[in-house]
């Protein structure tokens, strides 16, 4: 038997959007929802109802937000909007549960990362120049169909993009931290073997010990000339030395939506090397986000007000 939110002592829950009653039928009984969209000092309520307040959804992609914590003295779940949690794992008290947004992301990632791979092999940075400068100079570009495309990280959001890839007539490889034999997916120790065979390798990792720099010199090396690295993962999974070194000679291209610093500075020489495309941290953010995301937040709430175990448990070490 699972205690209700009346038992914890914090039957208080804090969410980023106002309305979701409207819109997705009324909050249980016992449950008080109160509204804070990361915006001003906090949420604008006496410390008394923080006290009480024992589920956080964080509101998304609101730096700082985080600070909130200390004020949560009855906090016993966090949930975030966000797929990746490593930042803010390590911020919860002990006790606390933390959630991710798992699954919420899925369409606008696979989709963006589509469109990267298609913008490079396809030159669209190009056109769009030549538009600008008045040019019609036409030239055949590569092709995304009968390419070899590894998805390093193939879980939710890579299997996503694994379906718009093969609608586009390219051949997948899988990869992920482990083998799963009985889906064809390769370890990522099997990598050095893999990639001299692909024409695009996506990385779609979290980011953890094991995966910054997982992307380095000797990787890069190993990829035949004219491959074209994508990220849409974290920005530190990629080695950006070795990367400026191999796409500053023009043997590599990266088309990226994060970076490693990030933000990218101004005179980043990675913003201005030969064949790389670059858009800042945006591949989550589409319009399909928010329908999921309202969604998975009412779920939670009415988990946590019935005592169920809340979805998307992100476990600790």
């Amino acid at each position: 038997m699972h205690d209700t939110p009346a038992a914890t002592g914090a039957p208080d829950v804090l969410v980023p959007w106002a309305g979701l009653d409207t819109r997705h039928g009324p909050w249980p009984e016992g449950i008080r929802v109160h509204v804070w969209d990361g915006g001003g000092d906090g949420p604008g309520l006496p410390q008394e109802a923080l006290d009480r307040v024992g589920f956080w959804v964080l509101p998304y992609a609101v730096p700082g937000a985080e600070a909130l914590l200390p004020r949560l003295p009855g906090l016993r779940a966090a949930q975030s909007l966000s797929a990746g949690v490593e930042k803010l794992l390590p911020l919860l008290p002990e006790g606390v549960s933390l959630h991710n947004g798992r699954g919420l992301h899925d369409a606008s990632t696979a989709e963006h990362a589509l469109g990267l791979i298609l913008a490079a092999q396809r030159d669209l940075p190009r056109w769009v120049a030549d538009q600008h400068a008045g040019r019609w100079e036409p030239h055949f570009t590569r092709s995304l169909a009968d390419c070899r495309v590894a998805i390093v990280g193939h879980g939710s959001i890579g299997a996503a993009l694994e379906r718009r890839l093969l609608a586009c007539e390219a051949e997948v490889v899988r990869v992920a931290r482990r083998a799963r034999p009985e889906e064809d997916v390769h370890p990522v120790a099997a990598l050095p073997e893999l990639l001299p065979g692909v024409d695009v390798v996506v990385l779609v990792l979290p980011e953890n010990p094991g995966t910054v720099g997982l992307l380095g010199a000797a990787e890069l090396a190993a990829l035949p000339d004219g491959a074209l690295v994508v990220n849409v993962g974290r920005g530190r999974t990629l080695d950006t030395e070795a990367l400026l070194a191999e796409t500053g000679n023009g043997r590599l291209r990266a088309a990226l939506d994060v970076t490693d610093p990030e933000p990218l500075p101004a005179a980043h020489p990675l913003r201005s090397a030969p064949g790389v495309l670059i858009t800042p941290h945006v591949a989550g953010g589409s319009d399909a986000f928010r329908p999921h995301a309202e969604r998975l937040v009412v779920d939670q709430v009415r988990r946590y007000a019935s005592g169920e175990p809340l979805a998307n448990l992100f476990a600790r070490g």
